[in-house]
């Protein structure tokens, strides 16, 4: 194509200058002295020529195990240093940071490594048996197995290394590149949940990391001397991408390190660290709350709090902004596509419980459902409050609209530009989109998407059990919780039995257990088979009730 102008330096400088790497060696270059890394729990301060110093470390023990370009390192660690040194090490040599969820159990860890097939797996000392038994029960084996953030001080498993000594005498200087970077290479995947037991693989570019970056930069007014606090964990896409290792380190900022959420810990670290930007769910803000009113902590640092994996509502929102700082943000996104819709401060209280308008560069659109079709990007529902569709997401800059190695859930998932999310929603006349619920069943326990299918999947390898539907019951602390409704082969089963088999199941992680199960004769099916989950969803109050679903 032809231009006014010669863009033959534009391009070449824009698609192999204008990357993530470049921008935080920029940070070691202007703040080299300035804190990066503050882990209270261990004592640990880097500075930013620290944290590059360890990142080429890994760099080089990374490359001594043969690897290089697009090749995968793998880890299942905590919000710690070890975390932060692994989301720079491996760009500098080209591979790609699977960051998986160490909540995962071993059964699910070890699908996710047969299918990604990582070269190096680090993993955090509290996962040390999971991750050992993961290990055992995948095939394809990684040249190298870490373990690393060992406060428990567990020993290292025989056939394991621990991460001092598999970096500890590593150089020390940025590792000579063999491949040129381009803005469109893959340097990060994450995972999000799916309908089986293996989580779906989420390529990230490197000016999705950029550009995610510059969004959380511009929606929060983060700058070089503030320092962030997610209380949340960093392997999600809201962890390491709203005031986690990428914008952060981005902009020249400090990431405080909190590995188990504590709200009193939290607020004392506004002072004594100088946070001024604290991210967690919605039940961690009431206890934000709490801890507030009963320890008097000066929180006037606080510069502000983001949300998100639900809506607040307007009475706790009016004591947030009260007791907490004004400045509340609540944000609605995906893993695919990150955030693309908020509530910003001046939104609330009042328009509390919408997840509001969509992001500066972003679009969210409501849309008609049909049966067995997408409608079209420009097929809106109408503008009234009212009537639900389904919610679509633009935001190009910050998605690959891919899924690794899964063509037709890309297929499904991603159409013309835009992601169809599975959110039903309604939206008014300014195009504030109110949530309403799932097209899929997909439940959200305490920010954590979970499909029921991959449970009831799991609960029917129990040869005691005939059927199976999962759904969720309403939760004050967590939004939802699972409860799981079986009906018996064997007559003797019992509910403890199921909880029994679900607590050793390897496919189970535990915020994914059922809180609830019920004995039931029968689960209702459409009239071509397919299991009625909205019935049991509106049926579970009263079977709680009844005494129909119990406890362990």
């Amino acid at each position: 194509m032809s231009r006014t102008y010669d863009d033959t330096m534009f391009k070449d400088t824009f698609e192999h200058e204008y990357t993530w790497l470049n921008g935080f060696m920029r940070n070691v270059r202007r703040f080299h002295d300035r804190p990066a890394v503050i882990d209270p729990k261990r004592g640990i301060n880097l500075t930013y020529k620290e944290l590059n110093r360890d990142a080429n470390r890994l760099a080089h023990a990374l490359r001594d195990d043969g690897l290089g370009k697009d090749d995968i390192v793998m880890t299942a660690l905590r919000n710690s240093p070890e975390f932060a040194v692994s989301y720079v090490g491996p760009r500098k040599i080209g591979s790609i940071l699977l960051a998986a969820n160490y909540n995962l159990a071993s059964g699910e860890m070890a699908k996710l490594i047969d299918f990604n097939k990582p070269k190096v797996f680090i993993y955090s000392a509290n996962v040390a048996d999971m991750a050992k038994e993961a290990i055992d029960l995948c095939h394809y084996k990684p040249i190298r197995v870490v373990l690393a953030d060992n406060i428990e001080g567990k020993p290292v498993p025989e056939g394991h290394i621990s991460y001092e000594e598999y970096t500890g005498e590593q150089d020390e200087t940025d590792p000579e590149m063999d491949f040129r970077p381009h803005i469109y290479d893959e340097v990060v995947r994450l995972c999000t949940s799916g309908t089986t037991a293996l989580p779906k693989s989420v390529p990230i570019s490197d000016i999705n990391e950029v550009l995610s970056a510059h969004d959380v930069i511009m929606q929060f007014s983060l700058v070089p001397r503030d320092a962030t606090l997610n209380t949340t964990p960093w392997f999600h896409r809201g962890g390491v991408h709203i005031g986690g290792c990428c914008p952060t380190f981005y902009v020249g900022g400090t990431c405080v390190i909190m590995r188990d959420f504590n709200a009193k810990a939290a607020l004392k670290w506004v002072k004594e660290y100088g946070v001024t930007h604290i991210i967690g769910a919605p039940a961690s803000l009431e206890m934000l709350y709490r801890t507030k009113i009963q320890s008097k902590i000066d929180t006037s640092g606080i510069k502000a709090i983001i949300t998100m994996g639900a809506p607040l509502d307007k009475a706790a929102c009016i004591r947030y902004q009260e007791y907490l700082t004004p400045n509340i943000f609540n944000g609605y996104g995906t893993t695919e596509m990150f955030v693309n819709s908020y509530l910003r401060p001046y939104d609330l209280p009042d328009g509390a419980g919408s997840v509001g308008n969509s992001a500066i560069d972003d679009e969210v659109r409501v849309v008609k459902i049909y049966d067995g079709k997408k409608a079209e990007p420009d097929e809106l529902v109408p503008c009234d409050s009212k009537t639900e569709g389904e919610v679509i997401t633009f935001a190009p800059q910050k998605t690959t609209y891919s899924y690794y190695n899964n063509d037709e859930m890309t297929k499904e998932k991603f159409y013309k530009g835009w992601m169809y999310t599975g959110d039903t929603a309604v939206w008014d006349e300014n195009w504030k989109v109110t949530i309403m619920g799932r097209k899929d069943d997909m439940v959200v326990v305490s920010g954590e998407n979970i499909y029921p299918q991959q449970i009831e999947e799991a609960i029917l390898e129990d040869k005691r059990v005939k059927d199976c539907i999962v759904t969720s019951l309403p939760d004050k602390i967590r939004g939802h919780v699972i409860a799981a409704y079986v009906v018996p082969e064997d007559r003797s089963l019992t509910v403890q039995d199921v909880f029994e088999f679900c607590g050793k199941s390897k496919d189970i992680s535990k915020y994914k257990m059922p809180r609830y199960v019920g004995i039931i004769d029968e689960i209702p099916r459409t009239a071509t088979g397919k299991k009625m989950h909205n019935v049991m969803k509106k049926r579970a109050p009263e079977d709680l009730k009844s005494n129909i679903l119990r406890r362990s």
